[in-house]
């Protein structure tokens, strides 16, 4: 964790002189704060773990990996890193979302049920008839029926459609993934659709991207009527 604070004159003088340097791997905490600590006034204040753990949580979230487990951290039975301690809220804004909603419950392994089981729902959210395992699932998030969203990171508005399967993937915001559309389950099938799959296998769904119906099996596509 880092929080720098600079003057805007004095940042954007220590920027140019890195740039500058070929021998730099331009990195604040490689190369400008070692530098400017033997010629300016340089402080530094401690951070202090208020977790309440036997152990004070550290992560750096710097690749894809790293921030994907980061997540995975958060849905287990007893995370390092607790977001219910009422001695240590978060302070963010908290939209005016509705609760989270489970909609249907049939029976069996492939009933239309909504559900979600070792997993973190924020409000705003409707399981539809979908089921959700060891995920992160964002405000305003839809999981229509029949579909399955497995050890994944859904952001805000994302939109999962009917019997589509999402297994250890992170989507970005308001994504609508259609019908019966597979993200994680062939990380060769995700890369030739133009997805960023991680060193780790994690399928990566970017803001803005959209399927196209060949990436689809037969059953998930849409009828086009001239």
């Amino acid at each position: 964790m880092g929080i720098y604070c600079f003057s805007w004159d004095f940042l954007l003088e220590q920027l140019k002189a890195d740039a500058d340097d070929p021998g730099s791997r331009h990195d604040f905490g490689h190369d400008i704060l070692p530098r400017v600590i033997h010629t300016h006034d340089v402080q530094a204040f401690r951070f202090r773990d208020e977790n309440r753990k036997r152990e004070a949580y550290w992560r750096d979230v710097g690749t894809l990996d790293a921030y994907y487990e980061a997540n995975m951290d958060l849905v287990e039975v007893d995370p390092q890193l607790n977001l219910y301690d009422e001695h240590w809220p978060i302070r963010t804004h908290h939209p005016a979302y509705p609760p989270p909603k489970f909609v249907f419950a049939d029976e069996g392994p492939d009933g239309r049920r909504g559900e979600a089981t070792d997993s973190l729902v924020c409000p705003g959210a409707i399981l539809s008839g979908g089921r959700v395992h060891r995920s992160v699932i964002g405000p305003g998030v839809r999981v229509n029926s029949y579909s399955r969203v497995e050890e994944s990171i859904l952001f805000e508005g994302v939109d999962i459609g009917r019997h589509a399967v999402v297994h250890r993937a992170i989507i970005d915001k308001d994504v609508r993934v259609p019908a019966g559309a597979r993200i994680g389950l062939d990380p060769d099938e995700d890369s030739a659709r133009g997805l960023t799959v991680s060193a780790a296998g994690v399928t990566v769904v970017p803001k803005g991207f959209e399927f196209d119906d060949a990436d689809l099996p037969v059953s998930g596509r849409v009828a086009h009527i001239h």
